[in-house]
């Protein structure tokens, strides 16, 4: 049966074109943005020993036959961040990636299996110093696609604005009259306040579980509309790959950027204490093999590596919905120039 309107067929390729061609300017903008700050572009290997170690991230798996008949599993990236932090370890003190990743599972008008990442590192930055990369990053996105004006869902910012910094905890309370402190260590009291906002709430729901659910349903709609607003400040349970904050270790050195209600950015300020990382996948990983059945082998060539990391903050922004929102896409499928086929 033949497929309809694929990305090849000249009448849809037309209608797409015009947004293809501002990711295009786009892209060339945030190149020349970070060469003019020191950043040096790098090329990670897509290929890896791990496909990263978050509970909820699939990767996908592939074989590696060595000469002499040895067969290697390896998978495809689902982030360039473990090559980054191994290029800091080796002594780069600025670096950026555009880089073509992967996630099983994962197709939305949100969502493609493949995507592309755009992430940058500086060696000796707090992580607060990224907000304002970040509206850098907006600005340059929105003046090479000549808009004011970023849309999605019928929310719309404007990218020259400044964006709003809020607090996880302050979140719980705005959007979702939550104590979140109140209920950092207690999953019944948490399961409680869900179930009182109306969200469905199972026994097996662990703390992190609600956590989620009451960031998608009651907390992200509500972000980023008139101007983008950084979410920062995490529940140290939430932020795998990030320091805990010096003055409160209940909370991380993470946030995220969103605008329009999509989550665009996440930002650490970066964990260098292998020992502590070890322990963090190995959690992820016990409660993905709880959840999914079936856990991610580590990367002991990463964990070597944080030993000789500087103090670092990295950041991670899905390049795809950045170029949705500054050109008005409806589906992520309109800005890939080649999107994957569906069956």
């Amino acid at each position: 049966m033949r497929r309809q309107n694929p990305f090849w067929g000249e009448d849809y390729h037309a209608g797409r074109r015009p947004r293809l061609l501002n990711r295009a300017r786009i892209v060339a903008a945030l190149r020349a943005f970070f060469a003019t700050r020191d950043f040096v572009e790098i090329e990670p290997s897509a290929l890896q020993v791990s496909p990263g170690n978050e509970t909820h991230i699939a990767g996908f798996a592939t074989q590696f036959s060595a000469p002499g008949g040895v067969s290697q599993e390896l998978f495809l990236h689902s982030s360039p961040e473990f090559d980054c932090k191994k290029l800091l370890a080796a002594g780069e003190p600025r670096i950026f990636a555009l880089a073509h990743v992967f996630r099983n599972g994962e197709r939305t008008k949100l969502h493609h299996p493949e995507f592309t990442m755009l992430e940058w590192y500086r060696a000796g930055a707090n992580y607060r110093d990224l907000i304002a990369d970040c509206a850098e990053v907006l600005a340059t996105a929105a003046d090479a696609a000549g808009v004011k004006e970023f849309s999605f869902g019928g929310k719309s910012l404007d990218p020259f604005a400044a964006p709003e910094a809020l607090s996880v905890t302050e979140a719980f309370a705005r959007y979702a009259g939550i104590d979140l402190v109140a209920v950092l260590e207690d999953r019944d009291a948490f399961a409680a306040e869900a179930l009182g906002l109306g969200l469905r709430v199972t026994p097996d729901d662990h703390w992190s579980d609600l956590f989620s659910k009451v960031v998608s349903e009651k907390i992200e709609p509500r972000l980023g509309e008139g101007r983008a607003t950084v979410l920062i400040d995490y529940p140290a349970s939430e932020a795998a790959l990030a320091r805990r904050k010096p003055g409160d270790p209940r909370f991380a050195e993470r946030f995220e950027l969103y605008g329009c209600g999509v989550e665009l950015a996440n930002a650490f300020g970066e964990l260098t204490d292998a020992a502590e990382q070890r322990r963090r996948f190995a959690a992820d990983m016990d409660e993905r093999r709880r959840i999914y059945g079936e856990a991610y082998p580590l990367d002991e060539d990463f964990l070597q590596a944080l030993a000789f990391m500087p103090p670092a903050s990295g950041i991670a922004l899905g390049l795809d919905r950045l170029v949705m929102l500054a050109t008005g896409a409806e589906t992520i499928d309109q800005v890939i120039w080649a999107p994957v086929a569906k069956a």
